[in-house]
């Protein structure tokens, strides 16, 4: 759009909530429903933005969407309709614009949780289209913690209006949404589906999100907005410790670093927002030089194509007996397996292919990635001919993937690369035509370049075009294996392109095969090979991929190396996995490995064996709870992050499920006798954490009772009294609801009810749970867990 093209600032709104509330916005009260009910009031905080100076105001449809109104009384089209005409309204006389303003549906994303991608792109495919008849000038999601769910929305948006949009997600200080998505995985994500701009909100002030908003610069070419809260919550006044002043002066080192739009979130006002416009008015705009890199991602994983990156070879059925079984009869374990042991053995990506006669290929590699996506973070490259294969897979994929291969035959070319395009994928291209593939490096070479400016014709950027030379079979064709490796090293040095190759192939039909492929690899990754697709079980091609990155200053330190090798001296082996074997060798029990690789069949026949020999507790105490312990501990640190974190848990529901099956054929106690009261206290809708906290303590074998949100606190005492639960735990999200949680906590301490209360939710601190009578805060579900786990 045209204002944000301009060399100048917009300035954006800031907070609504926070406004309604001091307008007598009651506890639990839906906001959205008041540009209906009170249309007057919603208007004059638009026109109190307006005239503090923002050139974008959001209108009041955040939680607009069918899931959060179902009981309001009110359709989606009504509150939207309304929400946007207000706004258009205050606007009148301005050349302000009007964005349409959505937040997270309010459910998890499938595999973690229930809200499957069909469902969330309908329900913001309706916000949206509504949106555009209603007037709106263009779309902001914001507050977004699931990359996910943002392309959801986004494809909604693209494929069913013509308005521009904005996207802003909220990311804790260790630069990571709440289900673990890094910045520069939104970044590369986003920009790759064609958004308009990118942004940092909520969640933190502006010297917390600062840090944060510069490696969002570094990662896009989109201009970058930022709306940070007024500072941090002051929990006993109910209020930011940010002034207007001060928060005005602390954006402006936002501006320094290229951000070119700039409003405000929770706790500010129109005030802060004059004070952002007084500031930075005759500011000019930080000219930015990204120069974006090679890479793919997971939302919680980013690889950067430096220097050599493995691709795993094995989900692939060609010359794989046991592989085309597993597909034909539909066994996803088999394939999970072959998934899983090449990431610990050291794949970066992991290249998927699935086609073979008597299936359908769409949707079982629909099915494969989906699976693989909730039990690894790691990329994928997906791998098929077939366009619309390509298409549905590339729609349901979390992150930026690659897709292997496009030709260069002309047709085939106008037929993937729009594709590639659309869902902002990286390309392999093969160096082969309808005359087939060339001796010759330098003929190879020519189809490379009409790959690459096809390519560039479909915005496809040069980063993301990849090349394969394509290996041939040295039994074959042995003087075209030097032509192979002269034609990689031409398009890496003359069109600047990354290259790809098969390197498996160079061996067929010869023995020693892993002599072969070893040497290969070694030749091709000196002649400028980036990433090789090949075995990472094999231990030797590990081996020559560690030892030149040495060589080549890109491990740097030798850091990879000597990690690697360390107490190693052993020769190498080639581990393979069949359907009957586990997924990795080790000490560690299977069902430890199952749960922890999150194989739900292979967990429950594990737990099924293991109940033939041992007793059912043993199982709980020695196999379920220290393998939930030990994820857990990962989150705590860092290195698991919530998708997997409650993957773990859900597969281990089902070896509780099994254990539990024993303990009743014996009519013996239950595993657990620990009862648990969850709620979100009165006045708040938000429940994400709950539901969170919910499915981990379940899994770790207790009853829990869940009220749900907005919850009355006779409910919970009633619940409390009936159930005789130890525990009791409330969640609350807004600083304006913390009052309901103090109130519950005395109305449970004035009933002599013995229970032990946790209090959880992003606005809390330990200090102030304690001050309001709790005994114990959660920071996080993990925590929680081991506060319950003390109590009984």
């Amino acid at each position: 759009m045209d204002l944000i093209k301009q060399n100048k600032f917009v300035f954006l709104d800031g907070a609504m909530g926070t406004l309604l509330q001091n307008s007598g916005l009651k506890l639990g009260e839906c906001p959205e429903v008041l540009s209906i009910t009170n249309g007057e009031t919603v208007m004059d905080i638009h026109r109190q933005y307006i005239q503090a100076g923002s050139d974008i105001i959001y209108a009041n449809t955040f939680g607009a969407n069918s899931l959060k109104l179902k009981e309001s009384g009110y359709t989606v089209e009504q509150v939207i309709f309304a929400s946007v005409q207000v706004a258009k309204k205050a606007c009148e006389g301005t050349k302000t614009k009007v964005a349409l303003d959505i937040g997270p549906i309010g459910e998890m994303m499938q595999p973690t949780g229930t809200l499957g991608f069909d469902t969330a792109y309908n329900i913001f495919k309706e916000m949206v289209t509504i949106g555009e008849k209603a007037g709106a000038d263009l779309v902001v999601f914001e507050t977004m913690t699931d990359l996910y769910e943002v392309k959801a929305g986004v494809l909604a948006t693209k494929e069913n209006t013509k308005l521009p949009v904005f996207v802003s997600m909220t990311f804790e200080q260790n630069g990571r949404t709440f289900t673990g998505c890094e910045i520069k995985s939104m970044a590369v994500t986003l920009q790759g589906l064609g958004v308009d701009a990118l942004g940092i909100n909520c969640s933190l002030g502006p010297v917390e999100i600062l840090p944060l908003a510069k490696i969002l610069v570094e990662n896009t070419t989109l201009p970058v907005f930022v709306k940070p809260n007024a500072g941090l919550p002051n929990l006993v006044s109910n209020s930011y410790d940010v002034t207007p002043q001060t928060f005005a002066t602390q954006i402006l080192e936002f501006a320094q670093i290229g951000v070119s739009m700039v409003g405000g979130c929770c706790g500010t006002s129109p005030e802060y927002i004059q004070q952002v416009v007084k500031v930075l008015k005759d500011t000019p705009v930080t000219a930015r030089n990204v120069e974006l890199e090679s890479s793919v991602c997971t939302p919680s994983r980013y690889v950067k194509i430096d220097g050599v990156k493995i691709i795993g070879e094995r989900i692939n059925p060609t010359g794989k007996k046991l592989f085309k079984k597993a597909l034909v009869e539909g066994d996803i374990n088999y394939v999970l397996k072959q998934a899983i042991q090449q990431v610990e053995y050291g794949a970066n990506i992991l290249d998927v292919n699935v086609g073979i006669p008597d299936i359908d290929e769409a949707s079982t590699m629909v099915n494969v990635i989906e699976q693989i996506q909730a039990i690894t973070d790691t990329p994928l490259q997906i791998d098929s001919t077939n366009a619309d294969v390509i298409a549905k897979a590339l729609r349901i994929y979390n992150g930026k993937a690659i897709v292997n291969s496009v030709t260069g035959d002309i047709a085939v070319l106008d037929k993937i690369l729009p594709i590639v395009k659309k869902y902002g994928a990286a390309v392999v291209g093969l160096t082969l035509d309808e005359g087939g593939i060339p001796e010759l490096a330098q003929d190879r070479f020519i189809i490379a370049k009409r790959i690459m400016e096809k390519a560039l014709e479909y915005g496809i950027p040069k980063h993301d075009i990849y090349i394969d030379c394509l290996t041939l079979t040295a039994s074959a064709q042995q003087k075209e294996v030097m032509e192979t490796l002269k034609a990689v090293r031409m398009v890496k040095e003359q069109l600047g392109l990354k290259t790809v190759l098969g390197v498996s192939n160079i061996s067929f039909g010869l023995p020693n095969r892993e002599l072969l492929n070893h040497s290969f690899l070694l030749l091709a990754m000196s002649a400028g090979l980036d990433l090789p697709i090949i075995n990472p079980n094999v231990e030797s091609m590990l081996d020559a991929v560690r030892t030149y990155n040495v060589l080549t200053n890109t491990d740097v330190n030798s850091a990879e190396y000597i990690k690697a090798y360390r107490n190693q001296t052993a020769t190498a082996k080639i581990v393979t996995v069949t359907a009957e074997t586990l997924v990795q060798e080790g000490s560690q029990p299977k069902l430890v490995l199952a749960i922890k690789q999150g194989l739900k069949q292979e967990t429950i026949l594990e737990t099924q064996q293991l109940l033939k020999t041992e007793l059912p507790l043993n199982i709980v105490n020695n196999y379920l709870i220290p393998t939930l312990d030990e994820v857990g501990l990962g989150f705590e640190n860092g290195t698991v992050f919530l998708p997997q974190l409650l993957q773990t848990a859900m597969v281990a529901g089902f070896a509780f499920d099994e254990v539990k099956k024993e303990i009743a054929k014996t009519d013996t106690a239950e595993v657990s006798d620990g009862v648990i009261v969850l709620a979100t206290v009165k006045g708040d809708v938000h429940d994400i954490g709950k539901n969170i906290a919910k499915v981990i303590l379940e899994n770790y074998g207790y009853n829990i009772i869940d009220l749900g949100k907005d919850v009355a606190v006779d409910t919970i005492i009633k619940t409390l009294k009936e159930t005789g639960a130890k525990v009791l735990g409330l969640s609350a999200l807004m600083t304006t609801t913390l009052k309901s949680m103090q109130e519950t906590i005395k109305a449970v301490r004035d009933e002599n009810i013995e229970c032990k209360i946790m209090v959880g939710g992003a606005v809390l601190t330990e200090e102030y749970a304690i001050k309001i009578g709790a005994d114990f805060y959660a920071r996080d579900a993990k925590k929680g867990v081991d506060f319950v786990k003390n109590i009984f």
